[in-house]
């Protein structure tokens, strides 16, 4: 009988904890239904496009941020709030949308939407404060709308091409510019989308995000932090294809080559750690 006593209440939270997921149970067969073609679509252009790439990475990280604060999360009371309801009616107007017009884009970010709405519904308004961070680097996942990828891609072409021959003949360089087209001496240098600095806007501004939340405590240096990956991630660019063209005059195969793959790795690495130095600054001087 002692026995039977002393085991009696290490049961009850265990049965408790079972109890507290029954209700979660429904909704996780419900999202399997809705977002499991969704999900392997995502993935597939993560592994398939390089640009969307860095995609990939962004569940598991946010994953390892919400174990980290798994203790503050689960500190605050939680307190069920039916308003709630209004985000998951969002996200369900959202993935029909998507749907119904093809729009990939609407239908994955529906997801993050849904999220945040059960995690409002059955956790409460302050839970969901604790877990906005970690809900918006999820929604960064989805890559963005083609419309919206070839409106700002293009003009960044034509950008970064005409500020990377302006640099050359500033310096003396024989370069002539049509487009997105460098003439050299020697060789003709195109500036493709993928050089157009968009990818390195949306890897370095995902950076910025999580610089800024490791490192800063509050929103406005966070806010200026991911601001500033906008221009240092276009200037890098530029730089990468000024040197792109110096080296295509005088090697054209290396730069076509070798310096055209490790440069991409080599801007973002230092653009990166440019961020780094400025979210320290600003923690020093504005939080």
């Amino acid at each position: 009988m002692a026995s039977s006593t002393a085991a009696s209440p290490t049961l009850t939270p265990r049965l408790r904890q079972i109890a507290s997921a029954l209700p979660f149970i429904p909704f996780a067969i419900i999202l399997w239904f809705m977002y499991s073609e969704v999900v392997a679509s995502l993935a597939m252009d993560w592994w398939t496009d390089e640009g969307s790439s860095y995609g990939m990475l962004i569940p598991p990280l946010v994953v390892y941020l919400v174990w980290m604060e798994r203790q503050h999360i689960l500190s605050i009371p939680s307190i069920g709030d039916l308003r709630g309801i209004l985000l998951v009616l969002i996200s369900c107007l959202m993935f029909l949308v998507g749907k119904l017009g093809a729009e990939f884009f609407l239908t994955r970010e529906s997801l993050v939407v849904l999220l945040a709405g059960l995690v409002w519904c059955f956790w409460g308004g302050r839970r969901l404060r604790a877990l906005a961070f970690p809900l918006l680097l999820l929604a960064t996942m989805v890559p963005l709308p083609v419309l919206i990828y070839n409106k700002i891609g293009v003009p960044l072409q034509l950008f970064s091409s005409a500020t990377a021959t302006s640099i050359l003949q500033a310096f003396g360089a024989s370069i002539y510019r049509d487009g997105n087209i460098l003439q050299l001496p020697n060789t003709t240098l195109g500036v493709a989308e993928a050089c157009s600095g968009l990818r390195s806007i949306s890897a370095l501004s995902i950076g910025a995000l999580l610089v800024g939340y490791l490192t800063c405590t509050r929103i406005r240096t966070r806010t200026i932090l991911f601001l500033l990956a906008i221009p240092v991630a276009i200037a890098l660019n530029v730089v990468r294809i000024s040197g792109t063209a110096v080296l295509a005059t005088y090697h054209e195969e290396l730069a076509m080559g070798f310096y055209h793959a490790f440069s991409g790795w080599l801007v973002f690495l230092v653009s990166f750690a440019i961020l780094m130095m400025v979210a320290r600054g600003l923690h020093r001087f504005l939080d």
